[in-house]
């Protein structure tokens, strides 16, 4: 029963929504790669033996593969699903086959083709919130203090109750969930945070805390606070509705502080602000989506909309035999005026997956021991 519940409740969740994803961020390769002239062998979602397919009249394989971590597109001329050449199979062909590989397009027809699945993440995740504000709308309240807590940030800088939050940093915010997303990326960075207090206006420097916090499945959560509260009376807490454009303006919003809280997060890494220990792999992904699932469909969405934003900016990292690391290689031709040496990108290549495999086994870590050991 345990094991049954393991598979409705994790397993099945986790591969729908990975695949769905991987999905059209290879639709988004696979459309634009075509439109540009380029040739498909085969589009697969999951590696490994195929489980089910079909080839299509334009003789691109469609198959669903054994494990269900991914997936790719191969293009006429590619060696492998990485997208590199073939140079043995390119020089048995005639100029009209080689227009029609990745290697032999136009640079920009390859950099659009490479770009076009981040690109496919990213819109995905900009109609999914769409979505989500135009049908059901958003919960926000007023940014008013009803609480400061004791020995805080807040404390420190001298913020009161009733005091009306204005700006950060000099920019100006509108919901106290604007605070929240603000503060939580900039553990021990100061801050300048602007409130109105009896017709008066004050800048109040402060530098947000770093602490940890157990969300409601009893995750470890580690961000910044400033240790102020609101409450229904003083946040005026509603819910916010959205006509069908200004919800697609909110979608592009909320895809953009994403990825601009993804990179702070990084920057947080290597700076020492943050642990690296928040970075997972399939086994915590898998196990937050079952637990997001408990919470209903829409919660689902706003997951999977986060998740594609993610696999969007993880493929655009300038690492080799990723999305980014060809487009790095493609600005460099750009200057350069001639692709690197069939040797070099070969190095360049086996460097790309020994960071891969490195971050995979380092997610890897911290999903399982990171955490017995934590």
């Amino acid at each position: 029963m345990a094991i049954l519940g393991l598979i409705t409740g994790y397993i099945i969740p986790f591969i729908l929504v990975l695949s769905f994803l991987v999905f059209i961020h290879e639709m988004g390769h696979y459309l634009v790669g075509r439109w540009c002239g380029i040739r498909v062998t085969a589009f697969s979602i999951g590696f490994g033996p195929e489980l089910i397919g079909f080839t299509d009249r334009q003789g691109t394989r469609w198959k669903v593969s054994a494990i269900p971590l991914g997936g790719y597109v191969r293009f006429f001329g590619d060696e492998d699903v990485a997208s590199r050449p073939d140079g043995t199979q390119i020089a048995h062909m005639s100029l009209e086959e080689r227009a029609q590989t990745l290697g032999g397009a136009k640079l920009w027809k390859r950099a659009a083709t490479v770009a076009a699945g981040p690109l496919a993440n990213f819109l995905l995740a900009i109609v999914i919130f769409a979505a989500v504000f135009s049908l059901y709308g958003r919960m926000v309240a007023d940014p008013v203090v009803a609480e400061v807590r004791a020995n805080s940030a807040a404390a420190e800088a001298g913020v009161e109750p009733g005091d009306l939050l204005v700006a950060l940093d000099g920019s100006a915010i509108r919901t106290f969930d604007d605070v929240r997303r603000y503060v939580s990326v900039r553990p021990e960075t100061p801050i300048v945070v602007t409130v109105e207090r009896g017709g008066r206006s004050l800048d109040l420097p402060m530098v947000p805390k770093r602490v940890d916090i157990t969300d409601q499945f009893g995750n470890r959560v580690e961000m910044g606070q400033i240790g102020i509260v609101t409450d229904e009376q003083r946040g005026n807490f509603r819910r916010v509705t959205y006509s069908p454009l200004e919800a697609i303006g909110q979608g592009v919003a909320e895809t953009g502080h994403i990825i601009t809280g993804t990179f702070r997060y990084i920057g947080n890494i290597f700076s020492g602000k943050m642990s690296a220990d928040q970075i997972g792999g399939p086994i915590r992904i898998a196990e937050t989506t079952g637990q997001v699932a408990t919470l209903g469909f829409v919660a689902v969405l706003n997951f999977a909309a986060v998740i594609s934003v993610s696999l969007g900016l993880m493929n655009l990292f300038p690492i080799p035999v990723l999305d980014g690391g060809h487009l790095v290689l493609y600005a460099l031709e750009a200057v350069r005026g001639k692709p690197l040496s069939e040797r070099l990108q070969e190095i360049v290549f086996r460097i790309g997956f020994a960071l891969i495999l490195t971050l995979m086994v380092f997610a890897t870590w911290n999903d399982t021991i990171g955490r017995w050991i934590g």
